[in-house]
């Protein structure tokens, strides 16, 4: 891999890592868009430290206070009762789902997963699940001439169950085309949260899974085409990019719909088999390479 190719991909796992269109999909359609190697899995888990670095430091006065709360609860009761001790628990809870998924499919995450046909169908069909996902939510936030606005649940309803279920639409995202945030927000969104309530668990939830699966991958760095220069350079690059990303979306989801992302994801997804049935792109476009 050239330093290029990894300024490139670095750039575009920043700005797709937390909006929900799929950084993992973006990261394989560049590489066969471009007719360079596919950078595999381990380069996607490690640049993925780069972004999930900028969630810690977004995010950092939250997860400080959620650590605070949860390591005290565990010698003081009184404290298991505290929201941020519970939302401890519970990014622990939904974990559990991508962890367990992660280790036991990973040959099908490295190889078949990675097939363009799967990723063009998990775009269109995710891309239409996020679309209901968030007409209905606008329903129940605008109400009706014959209904009053319906309110959604914010994270203090957040229990076991619903972080269970959190959980397996992060799992979910083991898929490229799926995206982390997309399912795990469209999980949220059908259950009842606020848009901003969902996209915040979503990020939350994503810290433990990205770092182990990250650190996981750290062995097979450097191997084949991917060295560890261009593997750094291009997380440091996804850092940078992915925080100013994740600073505008958490302002864009307050006043704004998903659709956008929706209609570009069912393009995508339909060019995507265009171009595969054309022959244009193979299905395993550069999987073979380095």
């Amino acid at each position: 891999m050239s330093w290029f190719e990894s300024f490139v991909l670095g750039l575009v796992q920043g700005l797709t890592e937390f909006l929900p269109i799929s950084s993992s999909a973006h990261l394989r359609l560049t590489a066969a868009f471009a007719g360079w190697h596919d950078p595999g899995a381990a380069f996607t888990a490690i640049t993925q430290i780069g972004t999930e670095a900028a969630v810690l430091i977004y995010f950092r006065k939250d997860i400080a206070r959620i650590l605070s709360a949860w390591s005290r609860s565990l010698v003081d009761r009184s404290m298991r009762g505290d929201h941020d001790a519970q939302m401890g628990w519970l990014v622990i809870v939904g974990s559990i789902p991508i962890g367990v998924l992660g280790v036991t499919l990973k040959d099908q995450i490295e190889g078949p997963f990675r097939d363009l046909r799967l990723t063009a169908t998990t775009l269109i069909v995710m891309g239409i699940v996020l679309g209901f996902a968030d007409r209905l939510a606008a329903r129940d936030e605008a109400g009706g001439r014959h209904r009053a606005s319906k309110q959604r649940k914010t994270l203090r309803e957040l229990g076991i169950k619903d972080g269970l279920i959190f959980g397996f639409c992060q799992a979910m995202a083991l898929v490229p085309g799926v995206s982390r945030s997309g399912a795990t927000i469209s999980g949220g969104l059908l259950m009842g949260y606020t848009r901003e309530a969902a996209a915040r668990y979503s990020f939350l939830l994503a810290i433990p899974a990205v770092l182990a699966s990250g650190v996981f991958e750290l062995k097979d760095a450097g191997e084949g085409h991917v060295s560890w220069g261009p593997t750094i350079f291009a997380t440091v690059i996804a850092f940078g990019v992915g925080y100013a990303v994740i600073a505008w979306f958490m302002k864009f989801i307050t006043t704004k719909s998903f659709m956008p992302f929706v209609v570009y994801r069912v393009l995508l997804g339909v060019v995507l088999f265009a171009l595969v049935a054309a022959g244009v792109l193979s299905p395993h476009a550069g999987e073979s390479a380095g």
